[in-house]
């Protein structure tokens, strides 16, 4: 029997990976211990004290069912590429779900900083053009639009912040005719600053600019509306907030953006309709970036994380980890620490400067069964959907001994 070659390629996720069957259901919400009801879905909780999502999150139990799903329907099955591909565009419609987008507008990645690539290299960038980032952005941005510079003469203008914040005021001097790209992390990784984005949105797209965000550190945490937000793209990694895999991240960018960036990757999956003599007409969506094909057992991790986010509620888990985040915050600031998160900041991380050495510092996180993030002098919280009131408590109990 002819097998076509995109049916050789793999997995019966339909059949294998059915919602009702993987998906459990929060438990009825214990008010002290529990508030949102999940955490008998995190096998992590039983071990650890873990407030560190912003650097790698734990997966609920729905996600490790559908990972096993997926892994034992391809031993077991033939595979699909049809089936793969549905699962694709149902993440697609979840995560258009998730920041007010449409599923044409949303494609799979496989990083975070791919997304910038994307657009950085897709608009034809040239000598004299400049691009616009803050200090509190990731390192990935530093590093490219240096390259940038070297490669195609472009200028990086970085702007500083002041007392850990940003605002569309300390941009403006910096954005002029020849901006091209205003970058911003929604949620600062350095210090959990949650940018203020529509004003700095409106500035960029009064010189003609496109207005980009890192949203790894807001996906999942947050309720995001790129339309509120003035966003024109973004792109999120799976690995922390969305609680599932590495090797796929959700990128949106804007319909009335798409035909002006160009793909850098082109491949059998761009493709809308074929011709005679191998020619072919290319999709006019965001799937034109994703080019040939994902890593479709993450992606069917990350529909079930999804789908598990969603029966939580992206806004109930706002509303708790950034309630617990500024107990931590005010608790900090009333022992004396310096904080370097801003006063009122609605982020789920909260980072503050370590007085004491940091081994001192590790050792007395480890001896609680703390796990936080230790770096360059500061100490980075991050509590989750499953982390509560008692579990602060705790970890103000260790910075008490870091004055």
């Amino acid at each position: 029997m002819s097998i076509d070659r995109r049916d050789f390629v793999a997995a019966a996720v339909t059949a294998a990976i059915r919602p009702g069957r993987v998906l459990a259901a929060p438990s009825q919400p214990d008010s002290r211990r529990d508030p949102l009801g999940v955490r008998d879905d995190f096998a992590i909780v039983s071990e650890h004290i873990y407030l560190n999502s912003a650097y790698i999150a734990p997966v609920p139990r729905a996600v490790v069912a559908a990972s096993h799903a997926f892994i034992e329907g391809k031993s077991a099955r033939p595979m699909q590429v049809s089936a793969l591909m549905a699962t694709n565009d149902a993440v697609r419609a979840q995560f258009a779900r998730m920041v007010n987008a449409t599923p044409d507008e949303i494609g799979l990645l496989n990083s975070t900083g791919e997304g910038e690539n994307v657009i950085a290299n897709g608009i034809g960038l040239t000598p004299g053009d400049n691009v616009v980032v803050d200090d509190l952005h990731y390192t990935t941005e530093f590093v490219l639009y240096r390259a940038l510079e070297a490669s195609r003469g472009i200028e990086l203008r970085i702007v500083k912040n002041r007392d850990g914040a940003v605002t569309a005021s300390d941009f403006e001097p910096h954005i002029d005719k020849r901006t091209r790209i205003v970058s911003v992390a929604w949620v600062s990784h350095v210090n959990g600053f949650r940018h203020d984005m529509r004003p700095i949105a409106d500035l960029a797209h009064a010189h003609g600019a496109i207005f980009y965000a890192d949203a790894v550190q807001a996906a999942g945490m947050l309720e995001l509306d790129v339309r509120a937000a003035g966003v024109d793209a973004l792109c999120s990694g799976s690995y922390k907030w969305l609680m599932a895999e590495f090797g796929v991240a959700p990128f949106f960018i804007s319909r009335d953006l798409i035909d002006r960036v160009q793909s850098g990757c082109i491949g059998e999956f761009a493709i809308a309709s074929a011709e005679p003599d191998h020619r072919y007409q290319l999709l006019k969506t965001a799937r034109k970036f994703e080019g040939t094909s994902r890593a479709f057992g993450p992606v069917s991790q990350l529909q079930a994380s999804l789908s598990y986010l969603e029966k939580v509620g992206i806004a109930r888990i706002e509303t708790h980890t950034v309630g617990l985040a500024q107990q931590l915050s005010q608790g900090l600031a009333k022992q004396g620490h310096k904080v370097s998160t801003p006063p009122g900041n609605r982020s789920s991380i909260v980072t503050f400067v370590c007085a004491k050495p940091v081994a001192d510092a590790r050792a007395a996180f480890q001896a609680a069964n703390i796990e936080v993030t230790l770096r360059g002098g500061q100490v980075r919280v991050s509590p989750a959907l499953f982390n509560n009131s008692d579990e602060i408590e705790r970890c103000l109990e260790v910075t008490k001994q870091l004055l």
